[in-house]
């Protein structure tokens, strides 16, 4: 008789835990709530990432086609899997110095783990994190990118 007893009041306990459950999903299919699932192909161009997203490393340059990158390579270290790689020269300066600076800022995507370590580690700001999140390719060489846009240089001001 005992065990009937505590067998009713499990079944009780469960209909009871369902019913609470149940009632939460009611309520998200009566509420017309339409800003929980993003419609995406539609929406493309209303489409806004939240801030924390990180997407991609970009390099910012400004109007004149200027970075902040001084090529030390701090980002490239700091990088766990190696998803960045900088190909710097040495130009002479009008004063008859040697400088470095950064032929080629290479980021490769599909190593990336989007850790965010590389831009934390970056001591001019010279790299961020970007909002794209669209990266289906057919060929993988595709994700490999040149950060550093033609013809640009460092920005006035920048030193290393």
């Amino acid at each position: 008789m005992r065990k009937l007893i505590q067998y009713f009041v499990t079944v009780y306990k469960g209909f009871v835990t369902l019913l609470t459950g149940m009632k939460v999903t009611g309520k998200y299919i009566v509420t017309p709530w339409k800003h929980i699932t993003q419609q995406y192909p539609e929406n493309r161009e209303t489409l806004k990432m939240f801030d924390r997203f990180r997407g991609e490393v970009i390099m910012p340059h400004n109007e004149n086609n200027e970075h902040r990158c001084t090529g030390c390579g701090i980002c490239e270290m700091s990088c766990p899997n190696g998803s960045i790689e900088i190909i710097s020269k040495v130009i002479m300066t009008p004063e008859g110095k040697k400088k470095k600076i950064i032929d080629q800022h290479i980021y490769h995507l599909g190593m990336c783990t989007l850790c965010n370590l590389c831009v934390k580690a970056c001591p001019s700001d010279a790299i961020a994190m970007g909002q794209n999140f669209e990266h289906a390719v057919f060929d993988r060489s595709q994700l490999t990118k040149v950060l550093n846009r033609p013809g640009s240089k460092i920005a006035e001001g920048i030193t290393e």
